[in-house]
């Protein structure tokens, strides 16, 4: 008692107290950005902490991360575009219940969630601690990869039509995974020799295209995101606290899960998400199905992604193992401050533990209680037409995109990732699943490499992976014989063409991996071929279902129109990043509020002023003053040295040089 005192009277020091404050708004404001996420946060805050006291320092680090998974869902509630990737399973029936004009009832139980799960993650890291060491010692690397691949199986949930579509799409997303150097004999895996995609596909710009660009381009057609032009109120926001409380028990299991999972190295909160959302998948309770703007489907993953904080420092304290990628900037922080983890932070470093403790249930609590006062205010751009909303939100989320390495490379994958995503969800298959084998693949293959090693094909036969493995093994040859449902899934689709031109699409792609895959080393190609084995068989299946099916000729070609919705918003997407290469991350922003106030016709010229101003300086605020650092040099200023290169190789083409120095 005494050091949790002497720990409290620390903490709220008014320097400490103000570093605290400061880490929460900056950790919100980050969340809301698409893109960024608490990683860019804390690298931008370490260099920040040299000066202070560790005290200051580790409060102003965890006040910042902890709330980023808060405020993310702002976005991806009320735009479908995940604010961190965090938000991505929160994003699906989130978005839906702002189009059912339930956007404040979302955000309330988002809020009330994420608090629940953060003061969770709290008292789990106060009792862990000390048996820490016990608990992780139980399970071994098999363990865990039979865990991860009954993960994985819950797209069979996370999907409401075809579940071997979602089957075949999770594998597909797994082997998207895979692009880069392979973690053990860093050779080449798809990447068409360009060191872009050496570090693999970044995550953060798959996230964006696959739900962010689909849901802007879904808005595009419905004129604004809420159906009904009732206002939202401050009734609904506690409606839906309401609903968290009712709901109480999914919370408390996906609290568990998130700390649980939090605590085992390189998890992650998208795996954390995930599984957290099929179990609200499993149990959906009364109302619309998961999918189509279920409660429990936002609850379930807001508490499981909070949760995981203190889980994931678990291991950082106790032996120095990071719990996630941004404990691993927190380790080195702990460095730089003369902290080693270990024994000593339960004994000598006592006061400093428990200090962090309370900081991260203070932070979850500042940052809910923010977050709630704004809700009815921010619910009210469900209202917003799609003409202003999309043209501002398409900026930001082009330019998180840029932010990752600041190459042209990332608009093309934002562009790829987007058209996976629109025709995904225009044809009904699982953006989730997808989603789902993407982050759950980096596991699965280092899970398997290192049971591998250790045991060869000896991990298979340990009685508890045989018992987990044999659940999805079971479900996934009865999806495979139940001809039947497949034969009226697709007689009762009246764009058959479109899904077997997919399905044949795919399925071209698993081969021509498998066949390139062969002439890799055994390291490298050992689990992407085990992966696509099985997507062969189920693409197969996929085509016989069809070949069976009832055919309806339909006039409606499967062929993007140009006048399409889908067609325009990638244009304009690709129009962004153009802008942005040209002009650089300030100007681009208000051009491109211009050139859409042009296409539009419906902003008055003081609209046009307002927003493209807006833009400019919310571009120079987050990207110059809050996260300071360097930009590629603008097409545009580079045209002076071009000219004057031309003017040298091509003499008395510019007769007097006056326009090269002009420009």
């Amino acid at each position: 008692m005494d050091i949790l005192l002497a720990s409290l009277s620390e903490l709220f020091v008014p320097l400490r107290f103000a570093m605290l404050i400061a880490g929460v708004l900056l950790g919100l404001i980050i969340g809301v950005i698409p893109g960024i996420g608490g990683i860019f946060g804390l690298t931008l805050l370490v260099p920040v902490t040299y000066t202070l006291d560790p005290i200051s320092a580790f409060t102003l680090l965890l006040g910042m991360s902890s709330v980023t998974t808060t405020s993310d869902t702002i976005p991806a509630v009320l735009l479908g575009v995940p604010g961190t990737v965090g938000s991505a399973a929160t994003a699906i029936d989130g978005h839906e219940m702002a189009k059912q004009g339930k956007a404040a009832e979302a955000l309330g139980a988002a809020y009330s969630a994420s608090l629940i799960g953060g003061i969770f993650g709290v008292i789990v890291l106060t009792i862990s601690l000390p048996i820490m060491r016990s608990v992780v010692l139980l399970f071994n690397y098999g363990d865990l990869l039979a865990i991860t691949i009954f993960g994985l199986t819950l797209v069979a949930l996370l999907s409401g039509g075809n579940q071997l579509r979602a089957l075949f799409v999770a594998l597909l997303g797994l082997l998207t995974s895979f692009v880069g150097l392979d973690p053990y004999e860093s050779h080449e895996r798809w990447t068409f020799d360009q060191v872009y995609l050496w570090d693999g596909i970044p995550t953060s710009i798959l996230f964006l295209g696959l739900f962010g660009l689909s849901e802007l381009a879904n808005l595009g057609k419905r004129g604004r995101i809420q159906n009904t032009a009732v206002a939202p109120t401050r009734r609904d926001m506690w409606k839906g606290m309401k609903e968290t409380l009712f709901h109480m028990p999914l919370v408390l299991r996906c609290s568990a899960f998130g700390s649980l999972l939090g605590a085992i190295p390189g998890v992650g909160v998208t795996v954390i998400e995930w599984i957290a959302y099929g179990e609200a998948a499993r149990h959906p309770g009364k109302g619309p199905e998961v999918g189509k703007g279920n409660v429990r489907a936002v609850i379930a993953p807001e508490s499981a992604n909070n949760s995981k904080e203190g889980g994931a420092l678990l291991p950082t304290l106790a032996f120095g193992i990071p719990g996630s990628a941004t404990m691993a900037i927190l380790l080195g922080a702990f460095a730089i401050h003369g902290l080693v983890p270990g024994p000593d932070m339960l004994t000598t470093d006592a006061p400093l533990l428990i200090t962090m403790i309370l900081t991260i249930a203070l932070a979850n609590i500042f940052g809910t209680v923010i977050c709630l006062c704004m809700t009815p205010r921010l619910a009210r751009i469900a209202l917003v037409p799609m003409e202003i909303i999309v043209p501002l939100a398409l900026t930001f989320v082009v330019l998180g995109a840029f932010h990752v390495n600041k190459d042209p490379r990332d608009i093309v994958m934002l562009l790829v990732f987007g058209a996976i995503g629109i025709t995904l969800k225009r044809l009904g298959w699982s953006r989730p699943a997808f989603a789902l084998g993407f982050v759950l693949g980096p596991n699965l293959e280092r899970f398997f490499f290192l049971s591998y090693q250790i045991s060869g094909w000896d991990w298979l036969t340990q009685p508890f992976v045989m018992v987990i493995l044999a659940i999805p093994l079971a479900a996934a040859i009865r999806k495979l014989a139940d001809w039947k449902r497949g034969r009226i899934s697709a007689k009762s689709s009246e764009d058959n063409f479109a899904h077997v031109f997919l399905t044949l699409l795919f399925l071209l792609l698993f081969i021509l991996s498998t066949l390139t895959a062969v002439k890799m080393p055994f390291a490298a190609r050992i689990f992407p071929m085990l992966v696509c084995v099985p997507a062969i068989i189920i693409g197969i299946t996929l085509l016989a279902q069809s070949a069976f099916a009832y055919y309806k000729k339909t006039y409606e070609v499967w062929v993007w129109p140009i006048i399409s919705v889908e067609f325009k918003l990638v244009t304009a997407t690709g129009l962004m990043g153009l802008l942005i290469l040209i002009f650089g991350h300030l100007w681009a922003p208000p051009a491109f509020i211009i050139l859409a106030a042009i296409y539009f016709r419906s902003y008055s010229l003081v609209s046009v002023c307002t927003y493209s101003t807006g833009a400019f300086i919310a571009s120079y605020l987050i990207f110059d003053v809050l996260a300071e650092q360097s930009w590629p040099t603008p097409w545009i200023f580079q045209l002076k040295s071009i000219l004057l290169n031309m003017s040298i190789f091509i003499p008395g083409w510019l007769p007097s040089g006056g326009v090269v120095w002009a420009l």
